[in-house]
């Protein structure tokens, strides 16, 4: 039973920490990743569609991305998108494909990112948190039930936090990793 937990914690831990590294990806860096638009909802007639579903996304320099809309009506929803989100991206538009240049960041901008992944990263913690609590009353549930012993309850406990600790590591190593690629100039 504590075997099952421990599994359903590793599980759902590891959810956490994939759901963090992709909205880390969302956040501008300073090269150019299809990763910054993919999720941009567009309204594509009437429905908010993602990006990536509406256009083909490509990085044909560095500091470019190219954005190829498979229905060419919907390159004008697509500019309205980009011009909408807070990117700060200006869109160019040749009637068939959109380019966006992306400028260098600035000192103060870079420092801005740093914190914005500083406060998703803290939001990463509080989910394996949140998980552990969760599977930690659990198992305290399973202990007043009799379905397991006390010395059972203790020993799962301390391979829950050993589970735990792992995962608020790699998040802190996610994080390392994500501010250098923000700060190199």
């Amino acid at each position: 039973m504590i075997k099952d937990i421990l599994k359903e914690a590793e599980t759902r831990m590891r959810a956490a920490a994939q759901k963090l590294e992709e909205d880390l990806a969302g956040i501008r860096t300073g090269r150019a990743s299809p990763a910054l638009v993919e999720k941009l909802p567009v309204d594509y007639y009437g429905t908010p569609t993602p990006l990536i579903q509406l256009a083909a996304i490509s990085v044909p320099e560095p500091r470019s991305l190219l954005i190829r809309p498979f229905d060419p009506a919907s390159v004008k929803a697509v500019e309205r998108a980009i011009l909408a989100s807070d990117l700060g991206l200006t869109p160019n538009n040749d009637g068939k494909q959109i380019r966006l240049n992306l400028p260098p960041l600035t000192e103060e901008r870079r420092r801005e990112l740093v914190k914005i992944v500083h406060s998703r990263l803290e939001e990463g913690r509080v989910a394996v948190r949140n998980v552990r609590r969760d599977l930690h009353n659990d198992m305290r549930e399973f202990e007043r039930e009799k379905l397991i012993s006390e010395d059972d309850l203790k020993r799962g406990e301390e391979e829950l936090q050993k589970v735990t600790d792992r995962f608020i590591e790699d998040i802190g190593k996610i994080g390392q990793r994500k501010e250098q690629e923000i700060m190199e100039v």
